[in-house]
């Protein structure tokens, strides 16, 4: 595998993880299956049996989570711990036959990348569970399966454009995510005023 698809891959199983982390890894490995992409050795368990198995049992939990507003913020919370190691982790055996101090610097950067992708994800679901009608968030949730679906795209058939598209993303991500979280915070500030300060009842006195 030559080096800038073999960057690519590193860098969009660790963007893809953030997003969709159990569909990434059923579709690169079911397409490494049926032979229509290589991938280097220490990620050719993605097409074992039970890795596939599994991966697909959990894309249709994750992709029926995905749907539900509210119910989806709690999943995000929870894949906090799960999204972003093993996104480092694919992107470590993504660079295999690179070499152990490679790997490293993979497994450090995929686990930024995966992070970033997950808490714009995370923080922008939060802000739109905000809104008491589902129809933004169904469009949301579709609009993540596509997006993965061209970023897998990219990453093997035109791995420079989606190199220089990350990057764009990622740019874009640290500008907007400190305006979802201030955005979040007010939400917050604002309900724990609705309920106001509640007072200590006093006892008669004797």
């Amino acid at each position: 595998m030559e080096h800038l698809q073999q960057l690519a891959l590193a860098s969009g199983l660790a963007w893809a993880s953030g997003i969709r982390l159990y569909a990434a890894i059923f579709i690169v490995g079911l397409m490494a299956r049926l032979g229509y992409v290589h991938l280097p050795a220490d990620l050719a368990l993605l097409e074992h049996n039970w890795v596939l198995g599994a991966s697909a049992i959990m894309l249709v939990a994750e992709f029926l989570a995905d749907k539900v507003p509210g119910f989806d913020s709690i999943w995000d919370t929870v894949h906090t711990f799960i999204r972003i190691p093993l996104g480092a982790l694919l992107a470590w055996g993504a660079m295999g036959d690179q070499g152990p101090a490679l790997q490293m610097a993979a497994a450090v950067f995929g686990g930024a990348i995966a992070g970033s992708t997950h808490l714009a994800k995370a923080g922008a679901r939060a802000a739109i569970n905000t809104s008491p009608e589902p129809f933004t968030n169904w469009t949301a949730s579709a609009g993540e399966d596509g997006l993965l679906l061209g970023g897998l795209w990219l990453v093997f058939a035109h791995p420079a454009a989606f190199l220089v598209l990350l990057a764009l993303f990622l740019l874009l991500t640290i500008w907007l995510l400190p305006k979802v979280f201030r955005y979040l915070a007010r939400i917050w500030r604002r309900l724990g005023g609705g309920a106001g300060p509640t007072s200590t009842p006093r006892l008669p006195s004797a």
